[in-house]
């Protein structure tokens, strides 16, 4: 039997601090647990990587997610997206020790590597990533 392993893409930050702050939980829970973790930093998630900017998110009743970070950093893996890190002009020497940047083929190998699960946590829909009102959502409403 193959070893099991968990990727989490997340594509909220501040803009999303529960969606945020829960991959964060599940990566840094899935790391203590033994679980082989790569956490994915996308969209405005991408500013994590920075030195500084986890210790300067806060959500009450949540774990502290510099610490969620660390936890992962120990003995996962975090990369932030390549698009991402150059729209919002990050270099990889801007990033915290251990933070690489990679893009969509680095993903996909890592999704399908066999015995690995994929989980996406999205920004939601009061984020900065949504349509502009004036623009119809390009998925109907449900039934």
């Amino acid at each position: 039997m193959s070893e099991r392993s968990l990727i989490i893409k997340v594509t909220a930050g501040q803009d999303d601090p529960e969606r945020c702050n829960q991959a964060f939980t599940v990566a840094a829970t899935a790391v203590a647990s033994g679980v082989a973790v790569s956490l994915w930093l996308t969209g405005e998630s991408a500013w994590f990587g920075l030195p500084g900017r986890a210790e300067d998110f806060s959500l009450p009743h949540a774990a502290p997610l510099a610490d969620l970070l660390a936890g992962v950093l120990a003995a996962g893996s975090v990369t932030v997206c390549t698009q991402c890190a150059a729209r919002r002009n990050i270099a990889p020497d801007d990033l915290i020790s251990g933070v690489r940047i990679a893009g969509a083929a680095t993903f996909v190998a890592e999704i399908m590597t066999e015995g690995a699960q994929a989980l996406v946590y999205l920004a939601g829909p009061d984020s900065a990533s949504d349509p502009p009102p004036d623009r119809p959502s390009p998925c109907p409403p449900r039934r």
